[in-house]
Parts: structure tokens; C-alpha cells; sequence
């Protein structure tokens, strides 16, 4: 059945007239995750920190649950974590790398992703190594299949990048990497919530993801996902009382599921929330979610490209909600505190975000428009009536 608008919009927390086109960097939580936050903090204050997780321990478990629900895994294969990019660290640090090692990436890996790869390239004599892309954008699948040796140790993929609508085709890039034996780790931080994410269909090893993005979750909340047959043989660069045991003087047990890449200290009010968000999208339902936003951004994009001198800078064969564009002569980080004064929140990506694309497509700063199911059409309307309005007037100023 479709979403009802109504209904979600009557569970937003912000003033009516306010456009959120920003769901990429933060989205808007709905009532019901603010509520849940506000009663757990409102409990430890009134009980005591350790006792209200002791109280809401089913609920916490739940968590795992959700988790497990909304990316098709096993409970024992989900890890709680502060954030999606420390889900990602934990991970990728736990493989065990050696000098000459290979790691396959994209052109539009994300920042934060790279450091680490140039970090191990310097410090351990990895190889890092770019798939081609096809010439819509996305990474070249064939590409893929022709640089795979038995160096290849890791292929690593951002499933969205920051910086445009841009999706890549981890399901094609896991067959290779599954048929190959090839450990396989993907960013989900720009999809999960916006896109139905099956770990079984993509068949990674690893996925990461954030609360406060498409899920609609508070911040410093995400999780991790680790399939189950290669839990064992990961060392966790971090260990504490909640990741292992402490059985003798000098020896220690780590965990034998995902939970080995958590830490004992934990913003349970946070990861309420975020299992609270998790749940809402589970409602309304994932393939509604994915169907509605892909209506939406295909209408912006449509009328974008009506307005004169801008530009659309998304690329790829499949495109999702975040729409990326520039105003000719008006630098983008202007054009996001201009569209402020119309109560219009948008982001500016900049190059650095994604170094490697940027510089391969000489991208510049960029406006970034991430809609979601709550925004409508009216809404795009709004925003195409502002950006009108902010071109003319800089086009009369010359």
C-alpha cells in the first residue's frame, strides 16, 4: 500500500513550513524516536544509568532484532555501534593485512574510507587499487573481473558516495567477490533507509550504516554487519569487557559473534532511538520507502534542468534520492545559507569528501538536494521557485 503522507508528516517534530532536503547528512526523526529518547534519558536520570539498561534489557535486544529484520541477517551477526564510519573502522581493521595485500575500491569511495587505505598502503605496504568505471558512472562489473589475482584481498565498496545520486551494483560486485573468496565490505551509510538492503542478496561480509541518516534515527547511534563464517578469524583492532573475556592472568576470549565489535559503554538512549527509527521504516515498509523516493528525485531532477545555468552533476545507470547540482557563478556554499532565508535546508559537498571523483570529474563545491518520503511535491516545488528566484537575481546583479 502506499505511505501515507499525512500520517508521516503529522509525526514530524519541526515547524510546518520547514523543507528538509537534507536527509543525507541528518534526517529529520519522526515523534515517536525523539519520545523513546526522552523516556530512556528521562529513566536514567530518575533510576540510574546502569539500572535503566537493566530495565529496558529487552528492549535493547530488540534492537538486534530490527537490525536483523531490516537487512535480512541473523541476530548473532549484528553489532551496535556509535556510528557507522567506527562500524566501518571495526571492520576493516580486523582483516588481517599483510605487505603486497590488494584492496579494490571505487573512484567515488568515500574520504574517511580512503585515509584508511592510504594509512595501511603506508604502514603496511597494502596496495590500493581503483575499479574503472563505465561510462555512466558506476564501477565497471568486467572491469572488476579482470583485475582479481590472488592478492586481491579485500574489495571495498561505498554503495551511494556523498556526492551524488550515484548507486553502485554491490549485488553484481558480490557475486564476483563471493565466487572468488574474496572478503567483501560495503558502506551502506547513504542507503540503508533510502534503498531495501539484503546482506543474503549482496552477499558481503561486511556492511556499515548510520542512525541519522536515511533511517531517521539520533546521531552516535549504527551498526555493523559481519557474516557469521568469518566472525572467528577477525582480530578487532579495539578489545574491551563487552568485546571478550578475561579468563586468566594473561589470556582473554573474544566474543564468537558480531557483538566482538562492540564496547562496553553504550548511549542506549541513542540506539533506542535508532531501533525506534529502525522500526518506523519497517511500517512503512522498505520497498514503499525506495518507490516513493525514486519518484521524487526523478521529478527534481526533471525540473532542474529547466532552470538556466545550472547544472546536474549525478551520474550512473541507477540513480537514487540525493540530487547533486551548481548554479553558474554562485558558489554552492552560498547558494545553501540563500535557500536558509526560504526555509529550505539543503548540504554542500565539497571535493575533498570524495578526492578521487572529484578530481577525476572536476567537480566543484556542489549543492546537495537529499529528499526523502516525508518531502513531497509541493516541497520540490518550493525549492525550484527559490532557486529561480536566487538565479535571477545574481543573473541582474552583473
Amino acid at each position: 500500500m502506499p505511505i501515507d503522507l499525512n500520517s508521516v508528516q503529522q509525526d514530524l517534530c519541526t515547524e510546518q513550513n520547514l523543507i528538509h532536503f537534507n536527509s543525507a547528512g541528518a534526517s529529520l526523526m519522526p515523534k515517536q524516536v525523539l519520545d523513546c529518547q526522552i523516556q530512556h534519558l528521562l529513566l536514567e536520570a530518575s533510576i540510574g544509568g546502569y539500572e535503566a539498561a537493566r530495565k529496558k534489557t529487552a528492549d535493547i535486544d530488540a534492537i538486534y532484532s530490527s537490525v536483523a529484520k531490516l537487512i535480512n541477517c541473523e541476530i548473532s551477526e549484528v553489532a551496535l555501534v556509535e556510528n557507522a564510519t567506527i562500524g566501518w573502522f571495526s571492520a576493516f581493521y580486523a582483516i588481517d593485512f599483510k605487505a603486497g595485500d590488494k584492496i579494490l575500491t571505487a573512484q567515488s569511495e568515500y574520504g574517511s574510507n580512503y585515509l584508511s587505505y592510504l594509512q595501511l598502503a603506508r604502514e603496511k605496504g597494502v596496495v590500493i587499487e581503483i575499479i574503472p568505471s563505465t561510462s555512466s558512472g558506476e564501477v565497471s562489473v568486467s572491469a572488476l573481473q579482470k583485475m582479481l589475482d590472488d592478492k586481491v584481498k579485500l574489495i571495498s565498496i561505498t554503495h551511494i558516495p556523498t556526492n551524488g545520486g550515484l548507486v553502485n551494483p554491490i549485488v553484481e560486485i558480490g557475486k564476483i567477490a563471493a565466487a572468488n573468496n574474496i572478503l567483501y565490505l560495503v558502506d551502506a551509510c547513504q542507503s540503508v533507509g533510502q534503498l531495501s538492503v539484503d546482506v543474503k542478496e549482496i552477499q558481503c561480509d561486511f556492511l556499515s550504516a548510520t542512525s541519522r541518516k536515511y533511517l531517521r534515527g539520533p546521531r552516535g547511534a549504527g551498526f555493523l554487519y559481519v557474516r557469521k563464517t568469518i566472525i572467528s578469524s577477525l582480530n578487532p583492532p579495539l578489545i574491551d569487557v563487552r568485546s571478550a573475556t578475561w579468563n586468566t592472568l594473561d589470556s582473554y576470549q573474544l566474543r564468537h559473534d558480531a557483538k566482538r565489535f562492540e564496547n562496553w559503554e553504550n548511549n542506549y538512549a541513542a540506539l533506542l532511538g535508532m531501533g525506534c527509527a529502525i522500526d518506523y521504516a519497517l511500517h512503512i515498509g522498505m520497498h514503499n520507502i525506495t518507490a516513493y523516493n525514486a519518484v521524487l528525485a526523478k521529478s527534481l531532477r526533471h525540473s532542474l534542468t529547466k532552470i538556466k545555468g545550472l547544472s546536474l552533476w549525478d551520474i550512473g545507470r541507477e540513480q537514487c534520492a540525493i540530487v547533486t547540482f551548481s548554479l553558474q557563478g554562485i558558489e554552492s556554499s552560498k547558494v545553501q545559507v540563500l535557500l536558509l532565508e526560504y526555509n529550505i535546508n539543503v548540504s554542500c559537498s565539497r571535493p575533498t569528501s570524495t578526492l578521487i571523483d572529484a578530481s577525476t570529474r572536476q567537480l566543484p563545491d556542489l549543492v546537495r538536494a537529499s529528499l526523502h518520503y516525508f518531502n513531497h511535491q509541493a516541497q520540490i516545488d518550493l525549492l525550484l521557485s527559490a532557486l529561480s528566484e536566487i538565479n535571477d537575481q545574481h543573473l541582474k546583479s552583473k
